[in-house]
């Protein structure tokens, strides 16, 4: 079947689907260069007496390694505790899952001061971004058995 390298598509609210879609062929790209195929997704969440979501996380573990996609704290719960338990039971689970490290990005106008008192360190920078004056923070953690 013939593509037409021209005919691009932009689209403002994608299909869950097709976002799945491409993640999915880019995890099996993954597995083809790595040989590693113990990906899964990771998701906390923290709900009020009603269901509705009030704190959570979501990332993945894949190859010895734990990715931290997300963390929210609803803004009347911050400051509370619930950021570092959030963080703690991530990286509980992500050693539970034979990983070494645990990554997550976040903007100067986010939390890097409070990842940094929970022993991330900052791996890179990236200047103006999203605008100036903010900058975006790459962070990890080395994960021992124990901390």
């Amino acid at each position: 079947m013939a593509v037409d390298l021209e005919n691009f598509h932009i689209e403002v609210e994608p299909a869950p689907k097709d976002i799945r879609f491409l993640e999915d062929g880019l995890y099996a790209y993954n597995i083809e260069q790595t040989g590693s195929d113990d990906g899964k997704w990771l998701s906390i969440f923290v709900r009020d007496d009603a269901g509705e979501i009030v704190a959570g996380l979501h990332g993945w573990t894949w190859c010895g390694a734990c990715k931290i996609m997300s963390l929210w704290v609803r803004k009347d719960l911050r400051r509370h505790g619930y950021g570092q338990r959030l963080l703690a039971a991530a990286e509980q689970e992500a050693r539970a899952r034979g990983c070494d490290q645990i990554l997550l990005d976040t903007f100067s106008f986010q939390a890097p001061l409070f990842y940094k008192k929970l022993g991330y360190e900052v791996i890179g920078v990236v200047e103006s971004f999203p605008r100036r004056p903010h900058s975006e923070y790459h962070l990890r953690k080395t994960l021992t058995a124990t901390g």
